[in-house]
């Protein structure tokens, strides 16, 4: 009966120890103020594993009138009929500010590309996302879509 307590016990330090790393991230960014542009890795988390997860002010509705609101179809794409999805991600630092914002999977047109890159970087302050009441930067992912 012992031996078994033991087994079970261990495996499930195991599985916490497993699942605490899986919610870390190492993330290379770019410091775009220094000169050489030299980069430096930060541990963000990611957004499903925090206690309080980062907001757009005004919340979901608010994100989508946002972003209705900013995006502008782009005029090569809009005359050639061209739609997609970009799927880009960004970290929430402990400001609010966004920052490190990229594409992760791409339309197949780099004018959507870049429009969906404008317009996350057009968002204002988030609210903060926090663990143990301590503020931390949080990877999120946002799809914007682009449809006629």
């Amino acid at each position: 009966m012992n031996i078994l307590r033991l087994i079970f016990t261990t495996a499930l330090l195991l599985a916490t120890a497993m699942g605490a790393s899986a919610q870390l991230r190492d993330v290379t960014t770019v410091n775009p103020l220094s000169p050489n542009r030299q980069g430096y890795n930060m541990v963000v988390y990611e957004y499903e594993s925090v206690d309080v997860r980062p907001q757009f002010p005004g919340g979901e509705r608010g994100m989508i009138n946002f972003i209705n609101e900013t995006r502008e179809y782009p005029y090569h794409a809009y005359h050639k009929h061209i739609q997609g999805r970009v799927l880009c991600s960004f970290i929430v630092g402990t400001d609010g500010k966004l920052f490190n914002i990229q594409v992760i999977r791409s339309s197949g047109d780099d004018t959507l590309d870049r429009e969906a890159l404008r317009v996350i970087s057009k968002m204002p302050r988030w609210s903060v996302g926090r663990i143990d009441n301590t503020k931390v930067n949080v990877r999120c992912v946002l799809p914007i879509a682009f449809r006629l």
